[in-house]
């Protein structure tokens, strides 16, 4: 079992035995989606990494940031620790809409270009070769920690796919052509039984970042993912979260330190109440 994976199955464990801790976390990380589509994004970052700080006790994470993206070698948001093991790994966190989801961002542009030297179709000794192939050595170590939500039911659903698995079930991939909305063509990987499994799209100078890098499909792709919060998880806006952050924008360094220890102080009693301490 690899870290992420231990990770994983505790986080798992964890929810099981206490989804009122991530179903707060959850209802404050879509709130933010009140303020801007974009920003319950990256404060999800945020909130997931002082989550296993707080409550995963064997495990420490740090928010790495968006100042280091360039110097980054892989795509990466929190960076975790195991304190028995001391085993450390990065965690890439995304949150997207029950569909489309962007594994990688391929950012050095180099798959589609690999997969076409392959031709239009790869399988047998061809897909073996292509594993071995350097760009696609991250393809089964993807860290990918995916917050899926459905904003009109406010549900969400940490959905992991297990690239591991889907690796070694993948039989055969196929150069297809651009479909509804898409300009470009896509590769698309299939399993034994034909069944959908993730793609690579175009990687080229006209693409944009919707357009290229590994993606996989939410429900197309289902059999390859494991949820983490065991269904779906009902969430609900907090709208005085909205008026917290709108008066810490004006409050001084003391009034952040008085609210910070109020609020660290309600953090210890659902610990308390957990379990937890």
């Amino acid at each position: 079992m690899t870290p992420y994976k231990d990770f994983t199955r505790r986080f798992a464990l964890l929810i099981a035995k206490n989804p009122d801790l991530i179903t707060t976390t959850l209802s404050n990380i879509f709130t933010m989606r009140l303020i801007g589509n974009k920003t319950h994004g990256d404060l999800a970052e945020i909130a997931i990494a002082e989550f296993i700080n707080q409550y995963m006790y064997d495990f420490t994470s740090i928010h790495v940031g968006k100042d280091l993206y360039r110097a980054k070698e892989r795509e990466e948001d929190i960076q975790v620790m195991n304190e028995i093991t001391k085993a450390e790994f990065p965690i890439s966190l995304k949150a997207y809409g029950d569909g489309p989801l962007q594994l990688s961002t391929d950012k050095h542009f180099v798959m589609f270009p690999k997969l076409q030297q392959f031709g239009n179709l790869i399988q047998g000794k061809s897909l073996s070769r292509l594993w071995d192939d350097d760009a696609f050595s991250s393809f089964g170590t993807l860290n990918i920690l995916p917050l899926i939500y459905n904003e009109k039911a406010q549900k969400c659903n940490i959905l992991v796919f297990d690239d591991e698995r889907a690796k070694h079930a993948i039989r055969k991939i196929v150069l297809e052509d651009s479909g509804k909305g898409r300009t470009h063509p896509v590769y698309r990987f299939y399993d034994v039984e034909n069944r959908y499994v993730c793609e690579v799209r175009y990687g080229g100078g006209t693409a944009n970042a919707l357009q290229r890098g590994l993606w996989t499909h939410t429900k197309n792709g289902l059999p390859y993912f494991e949820s983490i919060t065991g269904g779906w998880i009902t969430y609900a806006h907090i709208e005085i979260l909205v008026q917290l952050f709108a008066c810490a924008l004006l409050a001084t360094q003391e009034g952040h330190e008085i609210a910070l220890e109020r609020l660290k102080q309600n953090i210890e009693l659902q610990k308390k109440k957990s379990g937890l301490s």
